[in-house]
C-alpha cells in the first residue's frame, strides 16, 4: 500500500512535466502499477482484519468509498480544470495521494499478519481458487467498461442532452445498494442474491437497445446499479473465504482479471461497433451476461 501511494504521488507530479506521447504513456503505466499495488494490498489487509460475522457488511462499506470517489471525482476534477487549470488538478491529486500515504503509515501491523507472512513464502503469485470469481468479475467488467465507454454517444444519438444523468443515477443506486447490501448478504442466501443480480443486469441489457428516452435510461441505470451493488462484495467475500493463507495471491488474481475485463471490453466492443452497430454490440454484452450467469451457477452456485 505504501509503494502504491508513493507511485501515485510521483505519477501525479510527473504529469506536470511529461511530454506526449511515450513519456506520458510511461507515466500512465506507472500510475496504473501504483493503483494495482494499493488496491490488491488494501483488499488483502481488509480480508485479514474483518470479523467473519460482519464481513459482507464491512466490505460493502469499503466498496462504497470507491463509489463516492467515482461519483465526486469527475465533477470536482472538471470544476478545478474549468476554474483553474490542469496543473492545479494534478497538484491536488498529488496532495490527496500524500494524505493516503500518511494514513497508510499510521496502519499498524498485527501479530496475525506477521505470522501469516512467514507461512506464505514460496507461494505462487496466482491462486487457482480465485479463478472462478475472477472470471465472473472479468465478464462483469467487460460489460461495465463497454457501457461506460460507448453509452454516452448512444444516449446523445437518442436525444439525451446530458448522458451524465445516467451515471448519476447509476452511482446513487450503487451507493444505496452498498449501504443496504452488506446486511442483506450477511442475512440471506448469498448465491440466490447473486443469481438475482446477474439476472437483472441481463434484463437491463435486453431493454437498453429499445430505450429511447431519458426515463428509460434512468430505469436501466438503476437496474444496473442494483445488480453491481451486490456482486463485487460477494465476489470479494468468496475470494477471501476460499483463499486460506493465499489471500495476497488470491486478491491479486481477482483484481488482475477484473482490470483486464475493464480494458479489454471497450477494445473488443469498439471493434464490434465499428464493423456492425449498437444493437449488435448490445447483443454481445447480453451474451456475455448470460454466459456469466451460467458460469456462476456451474462454478460456484451448485457447489456447497
Amino acid at each position: 500500500m505504501i509503494a502504491g501511494c508513493l507511485l501515485y504521488v510521483l505519477s501525479c507530479l510527473a504529469y506536470l512535466i511529461a511530454p506526449p506521447f511515450w513519456p506520458l504513456l510511461i507515466v500512465r503505466a506507472v500510475h496504473g502499477i501504483g493503483l494495482a499495488f494499493f488496491a490488491t494490498a488494501s483488499f488483502t489487509l481488509l480480508a485479514r482484519m474483518l470479523p467473519e460475522a460482519y464481513r459482507a457488511r464491512l466490505i460493502s462499506y469499503y466498496f462504497l468509498s470507491f463509489n463516492l470517489a467515482f461519483a465526486l471525482g469527475p465533477y470536482l476534477g472538471m470544476l478545478l480544470i474549468n476554474s483553474l487549470n490542469f496543473s492545479i488538478l494534478f497538484l491536488v491529486c498529488a496532495g490527496l495521494s500524500l494524505c493516503s500515504f500518511y494514513l497508510t503509515l499510521k496502519l499498524r501491523k498485527r501479530g496475525s499478519i506477521a505470522s501469516e507472512q512467514k507461512s506464505i513464502k514460496g507461494q505462487s503469485f496466482l491462486s487457482r481458487g480465485a479463478v472462478p470469481p475472477a472470471i465472473i468479475a472479468f465478464m462483469l467488467n467487460v460489460i461495465w467498461g463497454s457501457i461506460a465507454a460507448f453509452f454516452p454517444l448512444y444516449a446523445l444519438q437518442h436525444g439525451v442532452s446530458n448522458p451524465g444523468i445516467f451515471f448519476v443515477f447509476l452511482a446513487f443506486t450503487l451507493m444505496l445498494g452498498r449501504v443496504l447490501g452488506g446486511k442483506i448478504l450477511d442475512v440471506y442466501d448469498r448465491k440466490k442474491v447473486v443469481t438475482f443480480c446477474l439476472s437483472i443486469i441481463i434484463i437491463a441489457l435486453i431493454i437498453l437497445p429499445f430505450a429511447n428516452s431519458l426515463g428509460f435510461f434512468i430505469l436501466i441505470a438503476m437496474m444496473l446499479g442494483t445488480g453491481w451493488a451486490f456482486l463485487y462484495p460477494f465476489l470479494t467475500i468468496h475470494v477471501i473465504e476460499n483463499a486460506g493463507l493465499e489471500r495476497g495471491p488470491a486478491m491479486g488474481t481477482f483484481t488482475a482479471l477484473a482490470d483486464l475485463g475493464s480494458g479489454l471490453g471497450p477494445m473488443l466492443m469498439g471493434f464490434v461497433l465499428e464493423k456492425f452497430s449498437y444493437p449488435v454490440m448490445f447483443g454481445c454484452l447480453i451474451f456475455t451476461g448470460v454466459i456469466n450467469l451460467f458460469y456462476f451457477y456451474w462454478a460456484i452456485a451448485k457447489k456447497k
